[in-house]
């Protein structure tokens, strides 16, 4: 497949030159609708606030078959610390360098140049095509795809299966896809005390001495057992913030930040319920502030999974693993949606570091799998 290995590197060293970062596509979803719109794509470029996002599609009947990811890149970082500059791709002994590399352009231009070889030869193929890009993934993720989404299902347009492109393998491309992610929710804590003379601890509420005791107990506590696809979940304590600097002032508030990502075995209001029950059983005087990063999901095996699974070992002869590990993606806002959802992606071992680079055989490689993914799940079986 020569022409798919010129292409797909071709197209990510173009998306890598744009300086894209969050929550800047600087032309990179223009580079695609290049190669999509000839094929029969109908674009819609929905701008949000600050955001330019594209939905693309082809075809009008289900199953509608969506390759979801994001053009924006975290900042480069220091300059001098890059051995060739993060937004001049550059092919160093088969490694194609630059920011974005593997987070997340080479699955970009993989996923279009598949999409581009299977519309042609596969003019009749079943159900419909689609591309759902943002510009806001490494970002606040405010006016992106959950805005999509919503665009979406206020006309009740659906998907139902969905590849989001982000760097899922670990040593080799495709030994990994993420058929689901644990769920997120955060808290900021403010804990009031009383401030004061550290020598009258008559006068003073040391929030402190107050809040060690219930904080101590959450990260203790059990919160479930996981299941077959998740582990347990985990509360962990990020930061805490306290004291004037002063060695005899006992300090008038104490706020700590935590997270947990959680399994599907609990939702977000009982976390919620749980956090109140402790603060209030230590007595204490409190505020919290709630961010509700994404709720769990899972793409239990099945027909999906089964095509990537099959397109995947057809390809390189490895037989992946199934994974939900790792942090939140956008995978999040369109699984609500009904959709069945995996990550599949080059290897994520320099995403969002220096001298970010990704294997210019794994493009080539991910671009034959997204193909043979689209052949399992969108032409009639004989």
């Amino acid at each position: 497949m020569a022409t798919i290995e010129t292409n797909v590197i071709s197209l990510a060293k173009a998306l890598i030159s744009r300086p894209s970062v969050t929550p800047e596509d600087a032309g990179c979803q223009a580079l695609m609708l290049n190669i999509l719109e000839p094929l029969g794509f109908n674009n819609e470029t929905m701008v949000f606030e600050d955001t330019t996002n594209l939905w693309a599609r082809k075809g009008s009947t289900s199953p509608v078959f969506c390759f979801a990811g994001h053009t924006d890149v975290v900042p480069a970082g220091n300059l001098e610390l890059w051995q060739t500059p993060p937004f001049e791709p550059t092919i160093i002994d088969g490694m194609l360098y630059g920011r974005g590399a593997a987070d997340m352009k080479g699955s970009l231009a993989a996923m279009v140049i598949a999409t581009e070889k299977f519309v042609n030869d596969h003019p009749d193929h079943l159900g419909s095509i689609a591309f759902l890009i943002t510009s806001d993934e490494e970002g606040p993720f405010i006016n992106g795809t959950t805005r999509v989404i919503d665009t979406l299902e206020a006309r009740n347009e659906k998907i139902d299966y969905c590849i989001v492109g982000e760097p899922s393998s670990t040593y080799k491309v495709g030994d990994i896809i993420k058929n689901g992610r644990r769920g997120s929710i955060s808290g900021e804590i403010d804990i009031h005390g009383k401030q004061g003379h550290v020598a009258y601890p008559d006068h003073v509420k040391n929030p402190i001495h107050l809040a060690m005791p219930a904080l101590a107990q959450l990260s203790q506590s059990h919160w479930d057992t996981g299941n077959d696809y998740f582990p347990e979940t985990s509360f962990q304590i990020s930061n805490i913030q306290s004291g004037t600097g002063a060695t005899n002032v006992v300090p008038g508030h104490l706020t700590a930040w935590f997270n947990l990502r959680y399994s599907t075995e609990l939702d977000d209001q009982t976390i919620v319920d749980k956090v109140n029950a402790v603060m209030t059983e230590h007595q204490l005087d409190y505020e919290i502030k709630w961010t509700y990063n994404g709720k769990p999901f899972i793409t239990e095996p099945g027909l999906f999974v089964s095509a990537v699974e099959e397109a995947i070992l057809s390809i390189t002869g490895i037989t992946t693993e199934l994974s939900t590990s790792g942090g939140t993606s956008d995978g999040r806002f369109i699984a609500p949606t009904g959709a069945q959802v995996i990550e599949l992606g080059p290897c994520n071992k320099t995403i969002h570091q220096v001298n970010e680079c990704v294997a210019c055989e794994d493009l080539n490689l991910l671009a034959d799998i997204y193909y043979q993914t689209l052949v399992n799940v969108l032409t009639p079986k004989t």
